[in-house]
């Protein structure tokens, strides 16, 4: 069992982030903002997929006054991305945004943030300080010799002997300080990213953080890449974090249909037992045993079961090695040999089909627990 860091709970929309609450799955539309309707059908077809919370770009005013039309026509919390021009962000907030995502790295005056922090404390709508490694803002000069403050974090981009420090401790440093910034402000309501398309950064910054703040953290791998190697990207630092213990929300970065960052994301959390969602394929890889096509049949299962909701574990085995063990652990399973195959349905055989029979056979198991 995963021991979870506690976190301060915050409230986005009608979701909670934080606090123990079940880690959320969020994603970004790749529409043109400024088109509302397109916007808004695509963040239906996220909710559809599972998709608790979504992200838009706000790059101009345009996009920003899109955004009360595109809050009117969806169900889930709405998190405004803004960069570089805080009048976005005040002009989002007074749209009826639900969240703000800020960078650090381009928005830096410490006037212009205040503004955005009071209009959002009025509203009380959360704000993530969002720190990616690659736009970090410029390190300062240091003073001789460098000072650190009450957390051991240098204001300056240098450790204590003088040297740089590295990118994760950078992005460790600028996260600290405008947490600092905001909570002289009298707010708290905040949420936390360090992102970094190199995962052995993104893990240190994450672990680095995770102990000297108590505001809950949003996992991503940035820039991650198309789906195959983004995923597992991913994969790899986001589930390591969360199997540390470390992450309240997730949004797997894919260069495609958001659509595969949601499964990505419930994919993720199923493996390591955080959340369950739909179904949960066992299959074998295949191998010079297998008597049967349990490649296309896994495939085929897989297909049939997209959609569900439900939570429900189908093992497709395609020989006598592992087959048996693994069928009957699952809710429903099928242990093929030449020409027939076993039905397992919670641990129990109900039956031997014959290989024509295998997905119907399958199928009707799955419909039987389901009900």
């Amino acid at each position: 069992m995963i021991l979870r860091r506690p976190s301060k709970a915050i409230q986005i929309g009608s979701v909670t982030v934080g606090g123990g609450a079940l880690i959320v799955v969020q994603s970004m539309t790749n529409t043109d903002t400024r088109d509302a309707a397109a916007t808004a059908r695509q963040i239906l077809e996220l909710e559809e997929c599972g998709c608790e919370t979504i992200r838009v770009a706000v790059p101009d005013m345009d996009a920003a006054q899109a955004l009360p039309a595109i809050k009117r026509a969806i169900r889930i919390p709405l998190i405004a991305d803004i960069h570089f021009d805080y009048r976005l962000a005040l002009a989002s907030l007074q749209g009826g945004v639900d969240g703000l995502r800020l960078n650090p790295g381009n928005i830096r005056d410490p006037k212009r943030i205040s503004a955005v922090v009071r209009a959002a404390k009025e509203r009380g709508v959360p704000i993530r300080i969002g720190v990616n490694a690659g736009s970090l803002p410029p390190a300062l000069i240091p003073p001789s010799p460098p000072s650190r403050d009450d957390h051991g974090v240098s204001t300056y981009g240098v450790g204590t002997s003088g040297e740089p420090l590295s990118t994760s401790e950078r992005m460790v440093e600028v996260a600290l300080s405008q947490i600092r910034l905001l909570e002289s402000l009298d707010f708290d309501l905040i949420k936390v990213s360090l992102k970094a398309f190199d995962v052995p950064t993104a893990i240190e910054a994450y672990k680095s953080i995770a102990w000297k703040t108590p505001y809950p953290l949003h996992l991503g791998i940035t820039e991650a890449g198309t789906p195959r190697a983004g995923s597992v990207r991913s994969a790899v630092g986001i589930g390591t974090l969360l199997y540390m213990g470390i992450g309240d929300t997730i949004r797997v970065s894919l260069t495609g249909d958001p659509c595969e960052e949601v499964v990505a994301a419930y994919e993720i959390l199923k493996s390591l037992n955080l959340r369950e969602k739909g179904p949960t394929m066992i299959s074998c890889p295949s191998c010079g045993r297998a008597e049967v096509d349990i490649i296309g049949l896994a495939q085929a299962v897989e297909k049939r079961l997209e959609g569900m909701e439900k939570p429900i574990k189908v093992a497709v085995m395609g020989c006598v090695v592992n087959g048996p063990g693994e069928a009957r652990e699952a809710d429903v399973g099928i242990a093929c040999g030449k020409g027939k195959g076993i039905i397992f349905r919670k641990g129990q055989i109900v039956g031997t089909v014959e290989e024509r029979d295998f997905l119907s056979a399958i199928l009707a198991e799955v419909e039987r627990v389901q009900n």
